[in-house]
Parts: C-alpha cells; sequence; structure tokens
C-alpha cells in the first residue's frame, strides 16, 4: 500500500512530516501518470501543480474554505488528495472521475469549470458573499484562493476581476503558476526579504501606520510622505518590478519555488493573515517530474498524449515497443483547413490569421511559421481576437479568426456587434464544432450553431468531408461579408488531397435518390446518414434520399423543399444542440414553402454531454449510425417483428 492509497480527505495532510510529504509528490505524480497513459488527460499541468494543491490543503480546511481552480486543468492532484484517488483510473471516461473539478463529483470542488480565466472572478464573489455575513458569524474566517495560470491571468476576465477585487479589498490569496514565462524575475535574496517584509503583519501594520500618521506631521510631513512613496515606488519598479498588482491595490509576493512545500507554505499561511486581496507568484516547471513532458509540455498538455514510457519513471517497468509507423492516420479536419488557408494566403497578402492562445491546437502554428508578419496570436483573449479581426477587415485584409468552438462563445458580442452589424469580411473557423469527447461539459462545441443562425449577414457552413472544407474555406474567404465553419476535430476521410474549389453559397447537394424518405445532414454526421440510408434499404426496404445542405445559413430551401414533398418522413441530422438549430432552420423552410410532412431532429439532447470517448458519446446520444437508424424506425412506427417479416419476406 502506498502513501496515497491511505489519504481519504486532505485534513490527513497536516498529520504528515516532510519526507512523508515528498514521497507523497512522487506518489501523486506516478498516479497520473499511470492513470493517463491509458485515459488521456492534461498531464503536463496538472504535474507542475503537485506541490501548490498539497500546500493549498495543508493550510486550508477544505471544503469549509474554498480552493478554486481556474481552467481546472491543474487540479488532477487535488482529485487524488479529496477521495477519488481510487477511482482515478476512470478519469474521463463515461460515468468516470471528470477531467475538471466537478461539484457533482466532490464537496470538495467549488466550480465546474473547464474555460480559463474564470477563477479570480468566482473567487470574488464567495469572498463578496462571504464579507456579507455578520462579524461574529464563523463563516466569516473562512479562507478562499485561486490557483490561475499565467496564461489565464492575462485574461480579459481575469484583468477585470483583479481592477474589481483592488476597489473593494476582500482578502482573497490569488496563487499565480507560472510554468512558462515569469511575469517579474526574481532578485534572489533581496527579493526574499522583500517578500518576507510585505507579508509580515507587522510591516502591513507599520505600513498602515505610516500612511495614516506621516502627512499630519507639521511643515515636512506630507513632502516627506511624497518621497518616500516616489522613493517606494521607483525602488518597487526598478527591483521587485510588480507594481502592476501593487498599484491595483493587491499585495505581491512573489517570485517563490513552486515546488519547495514548506515555501509554499509559509507565504500561504502568512498571506492569509493579510485583510487584503494578496498574489503569490510561483515558478513551476510544467512537467515536472516525467522528463519527456518537461521537455516537450506542449505535447503532453492536452488529450491526445503521445506514448508514455513508463520505464522512465519506474525502471521495473518493460519500455514501450518502437513506433513503427506503419499505420498512417489520416489527416484531420484542422490540418487540411490549415493546409488551403496556407495556400490561399501565398496568393492573397490580404489574408491574416488570429488565434486566442491556440496556434498549435487550431493547426495556425503552421501558418504562424510560413507568414510570421501575417499571424496573431492575442492570448486567452477571444473577445479581443474578434474585434482584432474587425478591425483589420474595415482596413482591407481578409481576417480569420480560428477558435475552438467552446471558447468562442466568450466572443458573440463581438461576433454580433462588430463582425456582422458592419458587415465585415471576417471569416470565423470553429474548430471541435460538435463534440469533443473527454473534456466534457465545458468543452462540446455543441451551442454556437444555434447561437449564430439569427445573426444578420452571416452565413454559416460545414462540411460533409474533410476535402469539401477546402471548397468551404475558398468561399468563405471569397465572401464579401461575415463567413462562420463548424468542423469537428475528428480525422477525416482520408480522401486524397485536392485543391479547394470556390461552391455557390446557399446550395446543396443530393447524395443519394429513394422515394420514402427525405434525409438531410449538415456536416459530417452526413457520412453517417449514407450509413443509415443502406441499412434502412437492406433492412426494412426503405428508400431515402439523402442531401448534404453544407450550409445551414443560408439554406437551400428550394432543394429541401422539392426532395421533402411526398416523402413519409423527413429526417434532419446535425451534431448540435437541437433547440434553435439546423433541423429547425429545416422545418422552418418546409413551413414556408407549404409543405407538412413528418419531420423528426437528430440532433444532441437538451443538457450537457458530460465526458467520455466521442464515439461512446456519440452512442449516448444516439447520433451515430445505428442510433439514427432507431430513431427512424421509432419515428415510423417499425417495430422489430415488422422488420423480421419484411426481411424474410424479400
Amino acid at each position: 500500500m502506498t502513501l496515497l492509497d491511505t489519504i481519504r480527505e486532505p485534513a490527513q495532510l497536516r498529520a504528515l512530516n516532510g519526507e512523508q510529504l515528498e514521497l507523497l509528490a512522487v506518489e501523486l505524480r506516478e498516479k497520473m501518470i499511470r492513470t493517463v497513459q491509458k485515459t488521456g488527460g492534461h498531464l503536463a499541468s496538472s504535474l507542475g501543480a503537485v506541490e501548490i494543491a498539497i500546500a493549498l490543503h495543508r493550510v486550508m480546511d477544505s471544503p469549509r474554505d474554498r480552493i478554486v481552480w481556474d481552467t481546472g486543468h491543474q487540479a488532477y492532484a487535488h482529485k487524488l488528495l479529496t477521495g477519488r484517488w481510487d477511482r482515478f483510473d476512470t478519469l474521463r471516461q463515461v460515468g468516470g472521475v471528470g477531467g475538471f473539478p466537478r461539484r457533482s463529483e466532490s464537496e470538495h470542488d467549488v466550480f465546474d469549470g473547464g474555460h480559463a480565466g474564470t477563477g479570480v472572478s468566482i473567487g470574488v464573489g464567495l469572498a463578496a458573499a462571504r464579507d456579507l455575513k455578520p462579524k461574529a458569524d464563523p463563516a466569516r474566517r473562512q479562507r478562499i484562493a485561486v490557483c490561475v495560470g499565467d496564461a489565464a491571468i492575462g485574461s480579459g476576465l481575469t484583468m477585470e476581476a483583479l481592477n474589481h477585487l483592488g476597489h473593494e479589498r476582500h482578502p482573497l490569496l490569488i496563487v499565480l503558476n507560472d510554468n512558462e514565462m515569469s511575469i517579474s524575475p526574481s532578485v534572489g535574496g533581496l527579493s526574499t526579504r522583500l517578500n518576507k517584509m510585505r507579508l509580515s503583519r507587522a510591516y502591513q501594520e507599520t505600513k498602515s501606520a505610516t500612511v495614516r500618521a506621516l502627512p499630519r506631521v507639521p511643515i515636512i510631513g506630507k513632502p516627506a510622505f511624497e518621497l518616500l512613496s516616489w522613493a517606494k515606488e521607483g525602488f518597487k519598479r526598478s527591483w521587485a518590478k510588480v507594481g502592476f498588482f501593487e498599484d491595483i491595490g493587491i499585495t505581491y509576493i512573489g517570485v517563490l519555488d513552486g515546488h519547495d512545500l514548506a515555501e509554499l507554505e509559509e507565504a500561504f499561511e502568512q498571506a492569509f493573515q493579510i485583510q487584503a486581496p494578496v498574489l503569490v507568484h510561483v515558478k513551476t516547471i510544467k512537467g515536472r517530474g516525467y522528463a519527456p513532458a518537461e521537455q516537450d509540455s506542449m505535447s503532453f498538455h492536452g488529450a491526445s498524449l503521445p506514448p508514455i514510457d513508463l520505464c522512465l519513471i519506474d525502471p521495473t517497468e518493460e519500455p514501450l515497443p518502437p513506433d513503427t509507423g506503419a499505420r498512417r492516420k489520416p489527416k484531420t479536419y484542422t490540418q487540411t483547413f490549415v493546409e488551403e488557408l496556407i495556400r490561399l494566403a501565398e496568393a492573397d497578402e490580404r489574408i491574416t490569421a488570429i488565434t486566442a492562445g491556440m496556434p498549435t491546437g487550431t493547426g495556425l502554428q503552421r501558418f504562424c511559421e510560413q507568414f510570421p508578419t501575417r499571424f496573431h496570436d492575442v492570448g486567452i483573449a477571444e473577445q479581443h481576437s474578434v474585434a482584432l479581426a474587425a478591425g483589420m477587415a474595415l482596413a482591407g485584409m481578409k481576417p480569420v479568426v480560428a477558435l475552438y468552438s467552446t471558447f468562442s462563445q466568450r466572443a458573440y458580442d463581438q461576433l454580433v456587434h462588430d463582425v456582422c452589424q458592419n458587415d465585415l469580411p471576417v471569416l470565423l473557423a470553429l474548430d471541435r464544432s460538435g463534440l469533443v469527447g473527454e473534456d466534457g461539459t465545458s468543452h462540446q462545441g455543441m451551442f454556437m450553431l444555434p447561437a449564430m443562425r439569427s445573426l444578420p449577414n452571416l452565413i454559416i457552413g460545414s462540411p460533409k468531408d474533410e476535402q469539401e472544407l477546402r471548397d468551404l474555406v475558398v468561399s468563405a474567404v471569397d465572401h464579401s461579408g461575415p463567413a462562420a465553419l463548424l468542423y469537428p476535430r475528428d480525422a477525416g476521410e482520408d480522401l486524397a488531397d485536392r485543391q479547394g474549389e470556390p461552391l455557390e453559397i446557399g446550395r446543396g447537394e443530393v447524395l443519394r435518390t429513394g422515394d420514402d424518405l427525405l434525409l438531410v445532414g449538415f456536416g459530417p454526421i452526413v457520412q453517417r446518414l449514407l450509413a443509415v440510408a443502406d441499412e434502412l434499404a437492406s433492412a426494412d426496404g426503405l428508400e431515402a434520399t439523402v442531401v448534404n445542405a453544407r450550409w445551414a445559413k443560408p439554406m437551400d430551401e428550394a432543394l429541401i423543399a422539392e426532395h421533402a414533398a411526398g416523402k413519409r418522413l423527413v429526417v434532419t441530422a446535425e451534431e448540435s444542440a437541437a433547440m434553435g438549430g439546423f433541423g429547425d432552420g429545416v422545418l422552418d423552410a418546409l413551413n414556408r414553402a407549404g409543405i407538412h410532412v413528418p419531420l423528426h431532429k437528430v440532433a444532441l439532447a437538451e443538457g450537457f454531454v458530460h465526458h467520455g470517448a466521442v464515439d461512446d458519446l456519440r452512442a449516448q446520444q444516439r447520433i451515430d449510425a445505428p442510433g439514427i437508424v432507431a430513431q427512424v424506425r421509432e419515428a415510423l412506427g417499425i417495430r422489430a417483428t415488422q422488420r423480421r417479416s419484411k426481411v424474410s419476406a424479400a
């Protein structure tokens, strides 16, 4: 039995000595690595935050005290220390432990997160509610901490929260986990002394007393106070370089070693003695404890991980067999999108690419390598990315903004107000549209299609396969107004590469004809509709017309109406939220055409979709081919006995 096996609740950590805590940190990392080898996950980020999690739980009394994990991708150690070690091997699987904090899992999880930059606002809200309680209420002694990464600290939402916190002055600990670049470099012993002085109650009380008393001294008081203030600010900026946080009213301590448990605990404990907001800046190593992740934290950050050789953490393990490269993977939609965008940009210098902290995930890193002056990574600031594109479009450029669908939700107002209202030629490329799987409720790309359908001037397309995506990119870049393209994170159909050709906007295509049913799909789900049509024909004797809509807006209403007339049933299919989505658009089109045929919508059920492998979730949601076949049969009232008799008769 390991030491980790004995930890049922975080309060047990306070009984461990230094040697045991070091051993526990090693065991936590080993548990994460072994699990993520099988399940995937945010490995490097959580490996770097192990000591932060241990120190916070030793200093604080969770769940009475509240620990907020911004984004939540650094919280694996927190999960393991709060009673989930025995089922951690179900990480990100259907019905298993979530990859982000989830209140349904544990009372120690404060907030269902997943998007960066929300943590400080949540923490300020918790602190504001706490400070409204009567002073005699024991709840007023609640400690609140927020752990935020160096990328998220620069997001617009975090900046707004910090500005408000500096004004309200609620006691709150913000742990800035800096695993990429340091905001303020360490200056050795002097920095350590300044940090200890800032943290001490004596310093804070002396500082407050000086601020109150010195200006009142006759003749020299005010000039001396101003001189000291000027000297302090100049010294602080030239040596400690922490003026930003201090200027908005937040005490800054840093930079500390984020893997030194004793130093972290001392800093956190003393920070809580200050009745004001405190930011403790710690430097950590992303991927700490696993050499490949330390050397290549980008590859080991997210869900799609390279193989993990366990012998690098345990010499008794058998090494992984060499990768022969025999199995060639089809190109993803992301790869195809970027290839076509680069081809177009070679011929048109007006094309520029923008992303919000996701150059690798969106594929735009390749664009950056080829056109560095025409690439802009604005960090975790989706709102700015779209508004920036609007400004570029006003200046005659053709900006393409590539975002994950789930993160683009943050830029909805900019899409409405800045892009669509001004009818600007901005292409919004929404990667990870549809189900993305193991990251769960916060990351499924299921809401943007219904959200965008009502927007004036905006055209919306999605391809049936990766090569049709090339055509849609060409068409959208050539379009004189706003455009949005939705495509999944999936691999494509492994089709031969070809150059994109412009498509007529708003024109769909018929892939198969039949007299009984009309199956009309938006996006890659069309491939499943073709399989559904084959199954219904062979097993039920039902012949279906299959239409690839290509465009949700403008929709090819004439084509759909033509093939819907006289059918027993119209089936719409999309990997998106049903309410207000593509299916509703088809229903509206048929009503306008005066065609009244029963319509069944195949889409994601109302509510959030939890974590699990994409194939499992599609089966769960009944939007895989067997699920769609079953839904069609149910809509037609076909029972199993009827199917068997019809097949036998045939």
